[in-house]
């Protein structure tokens, strides 16, 4: 009989490519990933794995037998929350993956509202950028995570894994205020935003503050100034958003920050809204939904929600007034942006 433990090994070599990748995160050495990856080869009667210089290839066999994995892994998620549920009240720990914005501006909220509700639930919050996610639930580091995209960034379908919109946000070009006026209202759209392109290409000559490159924000804010027309000058690389903000005020740049991004009103920071959208969605393990556990921290965290951010549940298509600003040809082709993103797994 076919054993689960190496068919979730056959399955993470599949998304990895390499035994040494799959041994790093799994935490064995990588002479037990082939041992056991060897083992079920004999199980199964026919090789699963072709050798191609330090990588591995699946075969067909292999590949079909992936599948079958997936299905199984999912249906023992289901049997997992099905004998949760059965199980009087919610106790012991909840791994949380979250990223620094959400962290500060929704978990606490809904941490409150869970530790009310389910007293004896123990959630544990790691800081977990997007694009590391899906490996580590399906690795099991992680129950539940929130990850989030952008219009110029979508999320790929990760297999193994389900997500459920949570909310969207607007997005800001943040940049040292004219000397006449305070910053712009974080939730009032200006008239000058509504063209997206002229507002990004107006400071394609200013030195550019970006997250570190690797993640969804660097990634986000490349692209959105390539369909623009440019590409920016990078000065700083910085990850949280408020101190990219600080950076602003002292003159050091222009950035492309988010709605919960912005913490307080600061005179030296002018804000332009865009019609880029930042949507954050729920990502656990699928058949894990019915989860007591998860599902209860799904229905905290929509609580803990403020009013003032969308629903999110256009979750995955870009906006359709982004599409028509980059449609045309004097701001460059938002087709050609979007589709390069699909491939992008950061």
């Amino acid at each position: 009989m076919l054993d689960v433990r190496r068919l979730r090994l056959l399955r993470e070599l599949a998304r990895r490519g390499t035994i040494a990748a799959v041994a790093e995160a799994l935490a064995f050495s990588p002479s037990a990933v082939s041992q056991q990856l060897g083992v079920l080869e004999r199980e199964a009667g026919l090789p699963l794995l072709e050798r191609t210089g330090r990588r591995v290839r699946l075969t067909p066999a292999g590949e079909d037998l992936v599948r079958h994995a997936e299905a199984v892994l999912e249906r023992l998620e289901r049997a997992e929350a099905d004998l949760a549920e059965a199980r009087s009240g919610l106790a012991g720990a909840l791994r949380v993956g979250s990223f620094p914005t959400a962290t500060r501006a929704i978990v606490p909220a809904a941490l409150i509202t869970l530790a009310r509700r389910h007293p004896r639930l123990e959630p544990m919050v790691c800081e977990t950028d997007p694009a590391a996610v899906a490996h580590a639930l399906r690795a099991g580091d992680l129950d539940v995570a929130l990850v989030h995209e952008y219009d110029f960034v979508p999320a790929p379908r990760e297999p193994g894994l389900t997500t459920e919109p949570l909310y969207g946000e607007a997005m800001y070009l943040a940049a040292p205020a004219a000397p006449a006026g305070p910053a712009a209202p974080a939730g009032t759209p200006e008239e000058a935003g509504r063209d997206q392109g002229a507002v990004l290409r107006s400071h394609a000559e200013a030195p550019w503050i970006t997250a570190t490159p690797g993640t969804l924000c660097h990634a986000m804010t490349v692209r959105a100034c390539q369909a623009a027309g440019f590409t920016p000058r990078v000065r700083h690389q910085v990850d949280e958003f408020a101190t990219v903000l600080a950076l602003v005020a002292a003159g050091q740049g222009v950035a492309v920050v988010p709605q919960l991004g912005i913490t307080g009103a600061d005179h030296a920071v002018g804000l332009t809204r865009l019609l880029m959208e930042r949507r954050t969605q729920l990502a656990f393990r699928s058949g894990a939904g019915a989860h007591p556990a998860v599902a209860a921290f799904g229905a905290a965290l929509r609580a803990a929600v403020p009013p003032e951010l969308g629903s999110g549940t256009d979750l995955g298509e870009p906006s359709r007034s982004v599409t028509s600003v980059f449609e045309r040809k004097e701001t460059g082709s938002f087709e050609t942006a979007y589709a390069l993103s699909v491939d992008d797994r950061n």
